[in-house]
């Protein structure tokens, strides 16, 4: 049964740290076989010049961990809103021995504050979200948090589930209705709005799909300040205040 949207919202930390309690454990071994498209993201950015990387939902720190065998030049951040996922990194930086290197914050991505959270005033070079604005219902206020802490020159990479338009139905249909039961949604308008942004001043989109749009990347690279109107793009296509997202408007009937 899908949530009213008269529910109030629950508590995004309590509510990742009560995801992830268990599956924590199991998290590496089981999302590489559908979180497509990381691995070249990550490639991207090991290729970029030397400077202060941050993923916003950075899990178990997978993704860190292989940029810091990668891409040494790289000074590396992470911020994930549960406290068990955080626990599980931190285990696992003590044990790949790159503790001294990552550095891990406790917070939502909607509420970026590095120097409370990570220590750093920033901003940040590279900014990454992996598998993370699907999870977000207030996706564009995640969006402006993170480009409010980029680099004049920085690029923010994003790779997400799609709506996979180009799947047959029946896959589809059975795969958004599984990832409804992890509150994972396609955002609808996120690719747009990524798209339109290719138009504002001092900033440059590309969107690329993966495997028949069952995920997408993008890249937005900021050339300069950002005008006020700027990221109007995310505004027009954020949802309703009074609307959260449920199952229903992904699932077909």
């Amino acid at each position: 049964m899908s949530r009213s949207a008269s529910s109030p919202p629950r508590d995004p930390v309590q509510k990742m740290s009560n995801m992830y309690r268990w599956t924590r454990h199991v998290y590496d071994a089981t999302r590489r076989y559908y979180l497509l498209g990381r691995d070249p993201m990550l490639n991207d950015i090991a290729e970029q010049p030397a400077g202060s990387v941050l993923e916003i939902g950075c899990g178990t720190a997978r993704n860190l961990r292989l940029l810091d065998q990668r891409a040494p030049q790289h000074t590396l951040y992470g911020l994930d809103a549960s406290l068990s996922m955080l626990a599980t990194a931190r285990a696992k930086l003590d044990r790949t021995g790159c503790t001294e290197r990552i550095t891990l914050g406790h917070g939502v991505a909607q509420h970026l504050s590095p120097s409370e959270q990570l220590r750093t005033d920033g901003p940040f070079d590279l900014i990454f979200f992996s598998y993370v604005l699907s999870m977000i219902p207030d996706w564009p206020v995640a969006l402006r948090a993170a480009l409010r802490h980029l680099a004049p020159d920085g690029r923010l990479y994003i790779v997400d589930f799609w709506d996979q338009a180009a799947l047959p139905d029946w896959l589809a249909g059975g795969l958004q209705r599984w990832l409804a039961l992890f509150d994972v949604y396609p955002r609808p308008g996120l690719v747009a709005a990524l798209r339109a942004l290719d138009d504002c001043d001092h900033l440059s989109s590309t969107v690329t799909p993966v495997a028949r749009r069952y995920a997408y990347r993008a890249t937005l690279h900021r050339s300069g300040p950002l005008p006020s109107a700027a990221l109007d793009p995310l505004d027009a296509a954020a949802p309703p205040e009074s609307k959260r997202f449920d199952r229903s408007d992904f699932i077909p009937a």
